[in-house]
């Protein structure tokens, strides 16, 4: 199971025992070995844009980016960096209200995301994002059960 470092932590109102419980379940569901640390940081809006933009090539805000630094994590120890989940505390604020659930909801659905992008999971095929909202929502069922579903 991976690690985690909550790094620049924002009042989202989020518990870390959800987000050990995120972790877990994760590990349980998906069949990929899961190894090291990922770091999980708040930045500001313009930070999150020029590495958008420098990593991506797409120069626009976003709620989240995330990076993972190998293909596979078998050969990582606990203190070894894994990946990086990047969050914009306004973004996750702006959906909440677009999406009518609390700012700890739209952390936890942007990790879960995250974490799967990291985990080689992408959504640009049809067939890619059925599989990957189906773990996500698979996921967040094993946490939170039918909580704003």
């Amino acid at each position: 199971m991976f690690g985690y470092d909550i790094i620049y932590p924002e009042d989202l109102g989020y518990t870390t025992k959800y987000v050990d419980n995120i972790f877990s379940t994760i590990s349980k569901i998906v069949e990929k070995r899961q190894s090291g640390t990922i770091n999980i940081v708040f930045l500001d809006d313009e930070s999150i844009k020029n590495l958008n933009n420098n990593y991506r090539q797409k120069d626009s805000y976003t709620d989240v980016l995330s990076f993972h630094y190998f293909d596979d994590f078998w050969e990582l120890e606990d203190e070894d960096t894994a990946g990086e989940v990047i969050l914009s505390k306004t973004k996750i604020l702006e959906q909440a209200v677009e999406l009518w659930h609390s700012p700890a909801d739209e952390f936890y659905r942007l990790l879960i995301h995250s974490l799967l992008h990291i985990l080689g999971y992408d959504h640009i095929q049809e067939n890619d994002y059925k599989i990957m909202q189906s773990l996500e929502n698979q996921i967040w069922e094993e946490v939170f059960g039918e909580k704003d579903k």
